[in-house]
């Protein structure tokens, strides 16, 4: 019984490969490029894209669950169509999706709308599969982990909803662990959806307070200019993504990113420890400042 684990040399795939082998999990990584590949010994590595049908069928020849994420591309969604039909036909039954928080509610919002179609066809057809939805990965604000510490600013539009961060370890950990559910589960399970969310719903200006005391300096809240948020990406991230993700911080601040009730135990109950604060990525990032 083998798992294939998609997205295998991103930050979330690379740790979830991680966790199944500390688990004794047979695992496959499905990478572009085999020869830049660096994961533990016993994992399996195949070749494949999500738009080169013949090497994705041959990945999914022999594996019993699937790990599947796709990256926020133009054709995210039709990569993902491709890799679940392939699937029905490899007979996988057994999936764990990473999709996102809201993605029912941030209509508008490219990546959204396709993370929301795809659930859509898992259900349509029938896979036994574990949707998991994680909010605001906590380690996303790397990207300015400069302007934080060098300019005084956070920039980041979260607003004053709130976003119910995660830290991408708990995200990670998460997806192994329900991966093996559905893998040693005698039958396959139905179809249920987690919400994946950190201890605390944090606004822009939360944010700001917990750097202005790990820095011991005042850092400012400034992230509601989504239009100066789309330009400032627009320099290392191509137009139509940047705008992306500018659709994305206004449903931020209109519409936040919050838990529903309950979230936060079961995380905290299906990990058996307490999920990782914002406080604790911060001061990581302080301490070698």
């Amino acid at each position: 019984m083998t798992i294939l684990v998609t997205g295998a040399t991103g930050n979330v795939g690379r740790q979830v490969v991680e966790h199944l082998v500390q688990r004794g999990a047979d695992v496959r990584a499905l990478v572009r490029d085999p020869s830049k590949a660096r994961f533990p010994a016993g994992v399996s590595v195949v070749q494949g894209d999500f738009l080169d049908v013949d090497l994705l069928r041959k990945a999914m020849s022999g594996i019993s669950t699937l790990f599947l994420l796709n990256a926020v591309v133009p054709d995210e969604f039709t990569q993902a169509l491709v890799a679940l039909n392939i699937a029905r036909s490899a007979g996988i039954e057994r999936i764990v999706y990473l999709s996102v928080l809201h993605a029912d509610v941030y209509v508008n919002v490219p990546h959204f709308a396709g993370k929301f179609g795809v659930e859509r066809m898992i259900e349509q057809m029938d896979f036994k599969a574990t949707i998991l939805r994680p909010a605001y990965f906590i380690q996303n604000d790397l990207m300015i982990e400069d302007i934080i510490t060098g300019y005084g600013t956070y920039t980041m539009p979260i607003g004053a909803k709130g976003l119910a961060m995660i830290d991408v370890r708990d995200i990670a950990e998460t997806a192994a662990l329900e991966l093996l559910r559905r893998e040693q589960a005698a039958e396959p399970l139905a179809l249920e959806r987690i919400n994946l969310v950190g201890p605390q719903t944090l606004t822009g200006a939360d944010v700001a307070a917990i750097w202005s005391d790990v820095l011991a300096r005042p850092i400012n809240y400034v992230g509601d200019n989504t239009e100066g948020f789309e330009q400032n990406l627009k320099q290392f991230l191509p137009a139509w993504m940047a705008y992306d993700m500018r659709l994305m911080g206004e449903r931020f601040l209109t519409d936040g990113m919050l838990p529903e009730a309950g979230d936060v135990d079961r995380l905290t109950a299906l990990l058996g420890r307490a999920l990782r604060p914002y406080r604790d990525f911060a001061s990581q990032i302080a301490a070698s400042a």
